[in-house]
């Protein structure tokens, strides 16, 4: 694990990173395509407003208050992810409560071999975060790739055989309208130690 600590970078440098492509009309990952500099625009978008207008309720606040054990938080991510947009910048926020918890964020596709150790329900599925022992770097737990309550909406519309633009869509609507609150309450349960892994599939 250590050599991709090494390889990751801090949440300025990955938002300075999606600022550059953005300017440049690309976006992270070795496939380029018009549509996905669009979503990485949108994300930025999206990621600056929640920055604005996240705020953690009183049990997240106790909880990450309550971390004693130092940790850091290894996010595989990549700039055209929705799921990364809505969810990366709570992710920082609940991090930035504690003096113990260091973020550190690694792109998927340059490091195949490490997302493929930390498959979701056998996809390698974004964002995907695994919290370390800041000192043996052994894996505390995981979260990723969406709260669940989202999973179980993308489930519902697969099922119903809706095409996949259209279920991007109507899960950006439960991120607007969600708030954050189901990654606060699910991060609550982990780090109080009353939940497991986090095994939320995704796309």
């Amino acid at each position: 694990m250590k050599e991709y600590l090494e390889k990751a970078i801090g949440y300025p440098e990955y938002k300075g990173l999606i600022e550059r492509l953005v300017a440049e009309g690309k976006t992270t990952g070795p496939k380029q395509s018009e549509a996905l500099a669009n979503f990485t625009r949108l994300n930025l978008a999206r990621m600056e407003r929640i920055e604005k207008t996240i705020g953690l309720n009183d049990q997240t606040l106790s909880a990450v208050h309550a971390v004693e054990r130092g940790q850091i938080w290894l996010v595989i991510t990549e700039a055209w992810c929705g799921d990364a947009a809505q969810n990366v910048p709570t992710i920082e926020k609940i991090a930035a409560e504690s003096d113990i918890i260091q973020t550190r964020y690694i792109l998927r596709d340059e490091n195949l071999e490490l997302i493929d150790r930390f498959l979701t329900l056998g996809a390698r599925s974004i964002p995907k975060l695994i919290a370390l022992d800041v000192e043996s770097l052994d894996v505390l737990w995981t979260w990723g790739a969406r709260p669940k309550a989202a999973q179980e909406l993308f489930f519902k519309l697969k099922e119903q055989g809706i095409e996949k633009p259209e279920i991007m869509e109507e899960l950006q609507r439960w991120y607007n309208e969600d708030k954050g609150r189901s990654i606060q309450a699910e991060f609550v349960e982990l780090l109080t130690g009353k939940d497991g892994v986090n095994a939320a599939a995704a796309i």
